[in-house]
């Protein structure tokens, strides 16, 4: 499918683009292409082909969800301005 600058010029105007008249030509062969490629991979028979989530075949791998460090709350916290009961205590920032 080869499109015209004024096809583009619709499509711009559709999509609410302001288009430069000098870039409508250039575009309408880049956009040619991009088609061309696109009816390229629909021609493809991909008829007894199982649809996948990702090109690789890779499972995910996870560990166990277990503690691994100790608690340094206090410690983390002792240079902070002011703490509550835990958390930081931040100056309001949303009226």
């Amino acid at each position: 499918m080869a499109l015209t600058p004024d096809n583009i010029k619709s499509i711009a105007h559709l999509a609410r683009l302001g288009l430069a008249e000098d870039t409508l030509k250039p575009l309408a062969a880049d956009l040619t292409n991009m088609l061309t490629l696109v009816e390229q991979l629909q021609a493809v028979d991909t008829n007894g082909v199982e649809p996948m989530a990702h090109p690789a075949s890779a499972s995910l791998l996870l560990r166990d969800d277990e503690v691994t460090e100790e608690n340094q709350r206090e410690t983390l916290q002792a240079p902070a301005p002011a703490t509550l009961d835990g958390y930081f205590l931040v100056p309001r920032v949303i009226e």
